[in-house]
């Protein structure tokens, strides 16, 4: 990194989200979803998921589902969602292009370290080991069993800057998704985010936007 990007002069927190992040995953668990309600008999589209990306797989998967009008037991909805998509992942997951190395550059820089995900730790575990940041990396990790209300809500934000024991004013939330700024704004805490999943106009919430996280910096992360 350029010897400008310093570390930073007090105890502070990058946390990440993963889906769309860190991994490229959101294709993969809308082709899973797709397939899981093709079994049903129901054909959906991958637009109709846009709505609920972030927000947690219960309800990525239920609100398709009552726009269809279909009664979804969700608890076995997201099982089968999840065989199908944990069967894919050794293949065909992999993280976008210069995740690792910032993630890395990151920790190498003196900044604690988090994900604060709505999929649940089953999915979390298997893309973490799958793109090469496996969980004892981490300072701290947030999954949904961890909280009650996910994105927009902030629970998951300030759960993880709790664990990384740091205030909000001291963490910055690197975000692709709407529902992902708008719970970083709820919480309090600086949003960056990488227009990876959505197109960069989408994204103007967030306090900076950049292209891709292969374009971060750590100065980026340093509040203006």
């Amino acid at each position: 990194m350029p010897a400008a990007e310093t570390r930073p002069q007090s105890p502070k927190g990058v946390i990440f989200d993963m889906d769309g992040v860190l991994t490229d995953s959101e294709p993969l668990i809308c082709a899973a979803a797709i397939a899981m309600f093709a079994e049903k008999g129901l054909r959906v589209l991958p637009a109709d998921f846009h709505p609920f990306v972030g927000t947690g797989e219960n309800r990525y998967l239920g609100g398709v589902a009552e726009k269809y009008g279909l009664t979804l037991d969700i608890a076995a909805a997201k099982k089968r969602t999840y065989e199908i998509y944990l069967a894919m992942v050794p293949t065909k997951l992999r993280a976008f292009p210069g995740a690792v190395e910032f993630v890395n550059a990151c920790r190498s820089g003196g900044w604690r370290i988090a994900v604060a995900s709505s999929a649940d730790w089953i999915k979390v575990e298997a893309n973490l080991i799958n793109i090469g940041l496996p969980p004892d990396l981490w300072d701290a990790i947030v999954t949904a069993e961890d909280v009650i209300h996910k994105k927009p809500a902030p629970d998951l934000f300030l759960a993880a800057a709790r664990k990384l024991k740091l205030s909000s004013s001291q963490c910055v939330v690197i975000e692709d998704a709407i529902n992902g700024i708008q719970a970083a704004r709820a919480a309090g805490i600086r949003c960056i985010a990488v227009a990876q999943s959505f197109s960069a106009d989408l994204l103007s919430e967030a306090d900076l936007v950049r292209p891709t996280i292969a374009s971060l910096t750590l100065n980026d992360l340093q509040a203006p």
